[in-house]
């Protein structure tokens, strides 16, 4: 859609991934993907997550930081900008991994390659819809992170309050379908990913019965800064720092 389409809806406020005061227009009625910003090009679901890093995780800009399949606007770019230690991957399947291809880290987020407790802070936007062993990747996470670090992260909660339902699985070397294919955009490879898991509110569970760790959904609604959309829940992972003898709790 061109930018001579009439706006169906227009508000000025404060971009939080580009730091700017701004306007925020939707020339489409879907604001997930096209309430952006005019300055950045930022979408709210990424807007959302920014304001979660900046709440929940402030110190962000010191920490070790891994985003996997960032994006080239809104929080990646802000992260990759402003954080010196900030580790962006894609999982390229003819590469080892950990090798740089180009300016990215070959990571699978299923069997990652960082060693024990390295990680700050895990970062991913809408990956975790695309895996075929969600399970293992909540155990890397969990494997990775520092003691008190987060993996701060979007997915589409697409089925809400019904159970999360599982759209396709690996059997051998071939794909078992199980709903209709369904596919997103992909940065690398063909461009489509596929939709392996309709994820519902239910993935709070899945992650603590793979990983030990909790999980808090945070909902974001405020026009002020440009945060209104289907989908756009931050999920807050956390890895507890350990407990002395003289603080556990009876």
């Amino acid at each position: 859609m061109s930018d001579s389409t009439p706006p169906v809806f227009q508000t000025s406020g404060h971009c939080p991934t580009c730091d700017s005061d701004v306007d925020f227009v939707a020339r489409n009625p879907w604001f997930r993907d096209h309430f952006v910003c005019t300055c950045c090009g930022s979408i709210p679901r990424e807007r959302a997550l920014m304001v979660a890093i900046d709440s929940y995780f402030p110190k962000w800009r010191e920490a070790v930081i891994h985003e996997s399949s960032p994006g080239q606007r809104g929080a990646s770019l802000r992260l990759s900008k402003e954080c010196s230690q900030y580790i962006p991957s894609q999982y390229f399947p003819d590469h080892a991994p950990g090798v740089l291809v180009g300016k990215m880290r070959c990571e699978n987020l299923e069997s990652l390659s960082f060693s024990d407790e390295s990680i700050d802070l895990h970062i991913t936007q809408d990956v975790l819809e695309h895996v075929f062993h969600p399970s293992r990747v909540f155990r890397e996470i969990a494997r990775t992170l520092k003691p008190g670090g987060m993996h701060i992260w979007t997915v589409p909660l697409v089925n809400k309050g019904q159970p999360s339902r599982l759209r396709a699985r690996i059997e051998g070397n071939d794909i078992l379908y199980l709903e209709p294919e369904q596919y997103h955009g992909n940065p690398v490879g063909d461009g489509r990913a596929l939709v392996t898991v309709d994820w519902g509110f239910d993935i709070c569970r899945h992650i603590f019965e793979s990983s030990g760790l909790f999980t808090q959904l945070v909902h974001i609604d405020d026009l002020s800064k440009g945060i209104r959309a289907q989908y756009i829940e931050v999920l807050v992972t956390v890895k507890p720092q350990s407990l002395g003898v003289e603080n556990e709790i009876p």
